[in-house]
């Protein structure tokens, strides 16, 4: 499958994108924010390894994949408006469903994924986090709002950027807010372990499998 590079025009400037439709309609969608050397205004560097990657080189995939690229001296909480912005357009002119909803992360991407799922916990199924903090400004009163959220959180134990004990305290944390948290530890290795992350078959079935609690109960 190759990736269309697309682009989205905002209040703050254009989102450039690449977007990938699913193999049947009402699928769910998968919205991936990149890390932070991954910025610019070059799509092609985001298809080099990671999600992007996977999805540039597969045949077919159940779900919708859109990835927006960071101009270089930005971060994905500085553009949070642009991001909903981005999700509603792709949500009118898609056939996605829109209770299945999975925003992913890795590392610079993994901190705009807690702060965009925190402050708009209605718009998504679930969350996926790869090597990356939680922005400090996050309360917890806003992080208990993922309650409803199950989250994915991927780390390395020998990531020299963020220390495993961090990690693990915090997904603690969590779980003691009552959200409901996998964390899966990559006992070697460095921070760029999203090749292996994201093209494991379980997460890959993890991605369709998840509807956002309140449309699966009303429906």
């Amino acid at each position: 499958m190759t990736t269309e590079q697309r682009s989205f025009d905002t209040a703050n400037g254009a989102f450039p994108y690449l977007f990938s439709p699913a193999a049947g309609e009402s699928a769910p969608l998968v919205l991936f924010l990149h890390g932070a050397r991954d910025r610019g205004n070059d799509l092609n560097v985001l298809l080099k390894w990671g999600l992007p990657l996977f999805v540039n080189e597969s045949q077919s995939l159940p779900y919708f994949f859109a990835a927006p690229q960071l101009p270089a001296d930005q971060t994905w909480v500085d553009r949070t408006d642009d991001v909903i912005a981005f999700l509603d357009h792709l949500l009118a002119n898609n056939p996605i469903n829109p209770s299945q909803v999975i925003i992913a992360g890795f590392s610079l991407g993994t901190a705009g994924t807690w702060h965009i799922a925190t402050t708009h916990t209605d718009r998504f199924a679930g969350v996926v986090a790869v090597s990356g903090r939680v922005p400090q400004a996050i309360a917890e009163k806003d992080l208990a709002n993922l309650k409803d959220i199950p989250v994915q959180v991927f780390q390395c134990g020998q990531d020299a950027n963020i220390p495993i004990a961090d990690v693990e305290k915090f997904v603690e944390n969590l779980r003691g807010l009552g959200v409901s948290v996998n964390l899966t530890v990559f006992p070697d290795g460095d921070h760029f372990i999203a090749d292996q992350v994201y093209s494991a078959p379980d997460l890959q079935q993890w991605f369709i499998s998840q509807t956002r609690r309140e449309l699966a109960i009303a429906a």
